[in-house]
C-alpha cells in the first residue's frame, strides 16, 4: 500500500515538496497530460500553524536553490485589494451591527475572482519573474472566497507556470464523484478537477 505522503511528519513534507518543486519535471510541467499546471497541497486544518512555518521554510529553500517563488496569501491580497478600493475601513466599521451574510454579500462582490481577485494575482504574476507560484490564506478567506471559483478564474491567467494551493482539508478523487475539495474536512465538497495532488506528484 503507498504511504499517504500529507500524512508524514512535517520535516518529511517539506522535503517531498522541496524536491518535487526544485525538479526540473515539475518546472517543465512534465506529467500532467497537457493539464494546467496546478497542485493541491492538501493538510489538516490542525497542522495550520506547523504548515504556515513549513511554507516560510519552503520558499526560503527554494529561493537559495535558485527556484524563484511568488508567494501570495489570499487574504492579504484580498485586504488589499478592499483598501485600494476605499472599503476597508467601511467594513471595519459596519462588521459589528451588519448580519454576516450581508457582510458576505458585499464581499462576495468586491473580491470577485473574475472581476476583482484574478487581476490582482495577474498583475503581481507581472511585477516579477517567478518558477512557481505558492498560494495560501484559503481558510481566512472563506466564506466569500472558494478555492474552486479561484481556479477556475486562474486557469487562463496561470498557465505558463506551476501554481501549488495550501489546502487546509482534503482533495478526494473517487469513481463516484470525481475530484473535490473538502474545505476544513467538514464542508460541503467543491468540484474541481483540474488541479493534481503534490503528494500524488513523483520526480
Amino acid at each position: 500500500m503507498t504511504q499517504d505522503k500529507s500524512k508524514l511528519p512535517m520535516q518529511k513534507r517539506q522535503q517531498h515538496l522541496f524536491s518535487v518543486i526544485s525538479s526540473e519535471r515539475f518546472q517543465k510541467k512534465q506529467g500532467l497530460g497537457n493539464e494546467v499546471p496546478f497542485f493541491i497541497c492538501p493538510y489538516d486544518p490542525k497542522d495550520g500553524v506547523a504548515m504556515e512555518r513549513i511554507q516560510k521554510q519552503l520558499v526560503n529553500q527554494l529561493e537559495k536553490s535558485g527556484v524563484q517563488v511568488l508567494t501570495i496569501n489570499l487574504y492579504d491580497l484580498s485586504i488589499e485589494i478592499l483598501k485600494e478600493r476605499n472599503i476597508w475601513e467601511r467594513i471595519l466599521t459596519i462588521e459589528s451591527n451588519t448580519p454576516k451574510n450581508q457582510i458576505v454579500e458585499l464581499l462576495n462582490g468586491v473580491l470577485d475572482p473574475e472581476a476583482h481577485l484574478i487581476p490582482a494575482i495577474s498583475e503581481k504574476m507581472n511585477e516579477r519573474d517567478f518558477d512557481v507560484m505558492l498560494l495560501s490564506g484559503v481558510g481566512e478567506v472563506f466564506p466569500y472566497l472558494r478555492s474552486h471559483k479561484i481556479l477556475e478564474n486562474l486557469q487562463s491567467t496561470a498557465k505558463e507556470k506551476p501554481t501549488v494551493l495550501f489546502f487546509p482539508g482534503k482533495y478526494t478523487h473517487t469513481l463516484e464523484t470525481g475530484a473535490s475539495l473538502n474545505l476544513f474536512g467538514k464542508l460541503p465538497n467543491d468540484k474541481y478537477y483540474r488541479a493534481f495532488n503534490i503528494y500524488h506528484y513523483e520526480v
